[in-house]
């Protein structure tokens, strides 16, 4: 039981890479708000693909704004005076864009699994807010459409669904249904174990 509790923990943290540039499951050290917190079946954070970092980010606006401002020059310089309006206006919506593209890939997606609840928190520089808890005896795990790229993972509790996992890929997806499958089944073990004598 060990050895195949061991492997089914890792599916979620290892099956998926994570580069330098940011990547998309991470396994997130056990958090620990008070002295003697359940065991956790399942703690992963998902977040984002980050395709740009921050010198990429400075590489693109430079490549804009200098030939921008030496075009604004120029068409300032014959009397087309708007014309160095629009050309800043159009950086500044590309540094805007690229912003919120920053912002997003910042938010992250965190699972927990114990033997009595399923959380979903999204989480953010300075937020956290839980979305969904559901008793773990009664939660179930649904995957549509596998093996198609509009495959979804849910969580589903009587009239209640919620889907995880959209910043990843498709087969990302379908390991991480799996893990919460397999962490929900190892975590209702421990809910109906016998208790063990003194």
């Amino acid at each position: 039981m060990g050895g195949e509790a061991d492997a089914a923990r890792c599916v979620a943290v290892t099956v998926i890479p994570v580069d330098a540039s940011g990547g998309s499951l991470l396994h997130h050290p056990p958090y620990t708000p008070d002295p003697m917190p359940a065991a956790l079946y399942m703690d992963a954070v998902i977040r984002p693909n980050r395709s740009m970092s921050p010198l990429g980010f400075r590489i693109v606006l430079a490549a804009l704004a200098i030939p921008g401002a030496l075009v604004s020059l120029l068409f300032f310089s014959i009397g087309a005076w708007p014309a160095p309006l629009f050309l800043g206006l159009d950086i500044l919506l590309v540094y805007l864009a690229l912003k919120a593209s920053f912002r997003a890939a910042d938010r992250r997606e965190r699972l927990k699994v114990s033997a009595e609840t399923v959380e979903v928190i999204e989480e953010a520089p300075g937020y956290s807010r839980t979305v969904w808890t559901s008793p773990t005896a009664f939660t179930r795990v649904d995957l549509e459409a596998v093996g198609e790229h509009e495959m979804r993972v849910r969580l589903r509790l009587s009239g209640r669904r919620r889907s995880v996992g959209k910043a990843l890929s498709p087969p990302e997806r379908e390991a991480l249904g799996q893990a919460l499958k397999d962490a929900i089944r190892r975590a209702g073990l421990e809910r109906y174990a016998p208790a063990r004598p003194d």
